[in-house]
C-alpha cells in the first residue's frame, strides 16, 4: 500500500479499516509523536527562556549564543533527543519526547523510551540521559523569573522523587501515584498520600516486548495494550478518554512489539565471538535465551536471594500495590493475568545489549565488561555525553571512590545511595578473564 492510499485510508475509514483491522506499528509511531495523552507542561517560549536560570558559565554562554545553539544545549541538558529527520538548523519544534499542542509541549512515552547511544538517536531505546529533576526545577525557577506563577505540577516536583541520577526514572513512584487517585473502574477518586519506597530505575529497551508474555522488571503486569496506559492518568484523563484511546494503545503495542535491536556498528573479532557463543549458551542461556537461526526465550523469574542484585524495585511495590492492577479496568478485572507477589526479576532478553547501558534495572553498571566483573564495578562514576566504549562495550565513564563536592550531584552514579546498588548477578566469576573476554565479543553480536 503507497504512503498516499494509506493516508487516504487512514483519514477516511480510521486505522482499523486498513490490514482487515489489524493493529499498525506505523499508526502507533504516529500517535506517540503526534497526539497528546498528557496535558502541555511548558510551552516553547518558556522552553526558549530556561537558559536564563542555568549557572552562570552556561548561562554566560547561552546569552551570546544563537537560539540554535542554545537549543542543542537545553538538550543536552535534559536528556532530549532530536526526531528522526528533524533539520538540525531548525530551532524550533518538540523534541521526541513530546507533542506539540496549542497549549505547549506534552510529555510523551519517549522521554524514558527514545535515547541515542554514541551520538545515534533511537526510538525503543531507554532514555539514559533523559533529566527530570533538572528540567522541572529550571521550569519553576522560570515560571517565578518571569512573574507567570506556578502550576500545580511544578509545586508536586518540588517534593516527588524524579530521579537522584540523570538517567534514570521513578516510573513506578508516577504509577503508584496515579493509581492511588483512581478507583477500579478508572474513575476519580480524592488522592491521599501512599506508602512507597521511591527509587532509581533504568527503562528497558521496547524491543524486548516481543519476546515476553509478562510486562515490566518483575514480569507482574499482563502484555496488553491497557498497562501501558497507565502513565497517561493525569487528573485531566477520564475513564471516557481511556475507551476512546484503547485503539489507539493497540497500535502503539503493535508499534513496540515491531521493534528491532541495533546492529553493533563496529569490527567483531568474530573467533572470540564464536568462543564466547559456546560459553554464552553453557553459562547464560538458561536465563537470557539463545540467539541466531533459532532463538528461544525461557522469560526466567529469578528469585531475589539468586540474583542478588538490588532488591528495592521488587520490594518496592507491595502486593496491595499490585492489587490496583488485578482488580481494576488495567487488567479487565482480572481476566488478564496479573503476578501479586512476584520473587524477583526476570531476566531480560540480551538483543542489542550492546547499546542498552547501563545495566541492572537500576542502571548502575556503565559497561559489560563492568558486568562480567562484579569485583570491578565502580562505586561512582560519571559518564560523558556520547562517548562510547567499545573496548568494554558501554558508556564512556570516569570513575571516584566517592562522590565529589558539586552542586550537580545528578550528573554522578553513586552505587552507595539507596536503591542503587550494583551489587549481586555474580554469575560470570565462574569464567576465567579471557573466556570473559570471549563472552563480551559474542555480546556484541546479539
Amino acid at each position: 500500500m503507497t504512503r498516499t492510499v494509506l493516508a487516504i485510508a487512514l483519514a477516511v475509514f480510521g486505522p482499523l479499516a486498513v490490514r482487515g483491522g489489524e493493529p499498525l506499528p506505523e499508526r502507533g509511531y504516529e500517535l506517540l509523536v503526534s497526539k497528546p495523552y498528557l496535558p502541555a507542561e511548558f510551552d516553547e517560549e518558556l522552553f526558549d527562556d530556561l537558559w536564563k536560570v542555568w549557572p552562570q558559565e552556561m548561562r554566560e554562554k547561552a546569552a551570546t549564543a544563537t537560539k540554535a545553539e542554545r537549543r542543542k544545549t537545553a538538550f543536552s541538558r535534559y536528556g532530549f533527543v532530536e526526531r528522526p529527520g528533524h533539520d538540525a538548523d531548525d530551532p524550533t519544534g518538540p523534541p521526541l519526547s513530546y507533542v506539540q499542542t496549542k497549549e505547549g509541549w506534552a510529555t510523551n512515552c519517549f522521554l524514558c523510551h527514545g535515547g541515542k547511544v554514541a551520538g545515534r538517536v533511537i526510538p525503543g531505546l531507554p532514555n539514559s540521559h533523559v533529566a527530570m529533576k533538572t528540567l522541572a526545577d529550571d521550569i519553576r525557577w522560570t515560571r517565578l523569573l518571569s512573574g507567570k506563577g506556578l502550576r500545580p505540577s511544578d509545586v508536586g516536583n518540588m517534593s516527588f522523587h524524579l530521579g537522584g541520577s540523570d538517567g534514570t526514572t521513578n516510573a513506578v513512584g508516577f504509577g503508584v501515584a496515579f493509581a492511588a487517585m483512581r478507583n477500579a473502574d478508572m474513575s476519580l477518586k480524592p488522592y491521599r498520600p501512599i506508602d512507597f519506597d521511591h527509587h532509581d530505575m533504568d527503562a528497558p529497551p521496547w524491543w524486548h516486548a516481543k519476546k515476553k508474555e509478562m510486562l515490566y522488571l518483575d514480569g507482574h503486569a499482563p502484555k496488553t495494550h491497557r498497562p501501558l496506559m497507565t502513565f497517561t492518568l493525569a487528573p485531566d484523563t477520564s475513564p471516557r478518554d481511556l475507551t476512546d484511546w484503547e485503539e489507539d494503545f493497540r497500535h502503539v503495542l503493535a508499534y513496540i512489539e515491531s521493534l528491532e535491536p541495533p546492529a553493533y556498528p563496529w569490527e567483531i573479532d568474530e573467533t572470540r565471538a564464536a568462543r564466547g557463543r559456546v560459553l554464552f549458551e553453557a553459562n547464560c542461556a538458561k536465563c537470557h535465551g539463545t540467539y541466531g537461526e533459532v532463538e528461544t526465550y525461557p522469560e526466567m523469574m529469578v528469585p531475589l536471594d539468586d540474583v542478588g542484585t538490588d532488591p528495592v524495585r521488587l520490594t518496592s511495590l507491595t502486593p496491595k500495590h499490585r492489587s490496583w492492577l488485578k482488580e481494576g479496568w488495567m487488567s479487565r478485572y482480572g481476566k488478564d493475568p496479573v503476578v501479586l507477589d512476584p520473587k524477583g526479576y526476570v531476566a531480560p532478553p540480551l538483543d542489542g545489549i550492546w547499546a542498552t547501558a547501563p545495566y541492572l534495572h537500576n542502571g548502575s553498571v556503565p559497561t559489560l565488561w563492568h558486568l562480567l566483573n562484579p569485583d570491578d564495578r565502580p562505586k561512582v562514576w560519571k559518564r560523558t555525553e556520547d562517548g562510547y566504549d567499545q573496548d568494554r562495550v558501554g558508556l564512556e565513564i570516569e570513575t571516584f571512590d566517592s562522590l565529589p563536592l558539586t552542586s550537580s550531584p545528578r550528573d554522578y552514579f553513586d552505587t552507595t545511595k539507596h536503591g542503587k546498588s550494583a551489587g549481586g548477578h555474580d554469575y560470570p566469576d565462574v569464567l576465567d578473564e579471557n573466556e570473559k573476554r570471549d563472552v563480551l565479543e559474542y555480546l556484541k553480536s546479539l
